[in-house]
């Protein structure tokens, strides 16, 4: 059975490509590594590559200095994008009709960190540390009190799928009658645990990350916010399509068969109603470890062969982790919308050395546009533990 259509009347992101939707749209398509950086902080006593938000983050109201982290930050700039068609369903539906569901990994356990560094050198806690902020669940919550909104607020983490999950919670809410609208999306920032967790597993890049070649050593870590208001009306860009599958293959490693992968994507064009001839573009997950690439290649290839278009946007923001899923969603909805783009798609960056054991793929290159008369496009997701998640966006009223 298809589902039918939410619109998504507006999108906010900040990412290493930019703090609004329309620089972020301007970079998307150009070949730029700006938003990756060197940093000599995060692993110790290493300098790696990482997608970091340039500028600074203001700071929250004075209300919400419990708060206070940059993950907490970082969502609110995003959601202060799609504030006032917030604020406008609130007024049609009730602010108890309006559900907010994300995703994060981390939370603000940067802040634990430095909480952390502050005991072992002072003794005690820091006066303003408080535990609510690296609390991954604590992310809704906040949204939910800086909207202003009563309804459903919870927090999704399934790693590196956990903001793209949220789009299949919410719609779940809105098809139940629980809520007429919803605020989805996710953040995830920077943080010590996940720069030396990656290390320990051998999967940081020694420079740039490099998707789908036969050189590519591993990932950067990034971070990013993005935010979106779903509901029944029709909008410039819909969420047409979710496909979601659970491998239990491996703690950390995917199912090298791809047949996750490759069910989630197929479930997502069921759901849409949609064959593999009507997408577009494909977000690759594309994290450039050895093992995803090889796996999603082959579930790609052999789902929709060798000419569908296709990028893994990672070379540009890094992996943002928690958030990676809806930023790659952002980046659809900016690929798509008529006011940001006008048919051009997000360049793969990478050497071009392609890798003989991957089937081959059509990597996007800079300037390439969409094949006219297709409307839709899909993102992949795929995390620890083998939680996949494919979605489809396409354009609508």
């Amino acid at each position: 059975m298809t589902a039918a259509p939410l619109g998504i009347p507006a999108m906010g992101i900040v990412s290493p490509l930019g703090q609004d939707p329309k620089t972020v749209a301007a970079a998307l398509v150009t070949d730029t590594a700006s938003g990756l950086v060197a940093d000599t902080e995060l692993a110790f006593g290493k300098v790696i590559q990482v997608g970091a938000i340039a500028g600074s983050l203001p700071e929250l109201p004075a209300a919400f200095q419990s708060d206070t982290c940059r993950n907490n930050r970082a969502m609110a700039v995003a959601l202060t994008q799609i504030k006032d068609e917030v604020a406008r369903a609130a007024e049609r539906y009730g602010r108890h009709r309006v559900a907010v569901v994300l995703g994060s990994s981390t939370g603000g356990i940067a802040e634990g960190e430095a909480a952390y560094d502050a005991v072992r050198r002072d003794g005690a806690w820091p006066r303003r540390f408080h535990y609510r902020q690296q609390e991954v669940g604590g992310l809704a919550s906040f949204a939910a009190r800086f909207l202003g909104l009563t309804g459903p607020a919870y927090t999704v983490a399934t790693a590196c799928s956990s903001s793209g999950k949220v789009f299949a919670s919410a719609r779940r809410l809105i098809a139940s009658g629980i809520c007429d609208a919803a605020v989805v999306g996710g953040a995830d920032t920077l943080c010590r645990m996940t720069a030396n967790g990656f290390g320990a597993l051998e999967a940081i890049s020694r420079g740039r990350c490099n998707p789908f070649s036969r050189n590519r050593d591993g990932i950067n870590i990034g971070e990013a916010a993005a935010a979106f208001l779903l509901t029944r009306e029709a909008a410039a860009v819909e969420l047409l399509g979710i496909g979601e599958t659970s491998d239990a293959h491996h703690v950390s490693a995917p199912d090298p068969s791809g047949q996750g992968a490759y069910e989630a994507m197929r479930m997502a064009l069921a759901d849409a109603g949609l064959g593999a001839d009507d997408i577009a573009y494909v977000n690759l997950h594309g994290t450039a470890t050895p093992l995803n690439d090889a796996m999603e290649g082959k579930a790609v290839h052999q789902l929709f062969g060798a000419e569908i278009a296709c990028s893994s946007t990672k070379p540009m923001t890094g992996h943002t982790l928690g958030a990676a899923s809806a930023c790659e969603a952002a980046f659809l909805w900016l690929t798509l919308h008529p006011d940001y783009n006008a048919g051009l798609l997000p360049p793969h960056i990478w050497d071009g050395e392609a890798d003989p054991a991957i089937p081959a793929l059509r990597l996007v290159s800079q300037g390439m546009t969409a094949a006219a008369g297709k409307n839709a496009m899909l993102s992949n997701s795929f995390a620890f533990g083998g939680s996949n998640l494919s979605l489809i966006l396409g354009r609508g009223a």
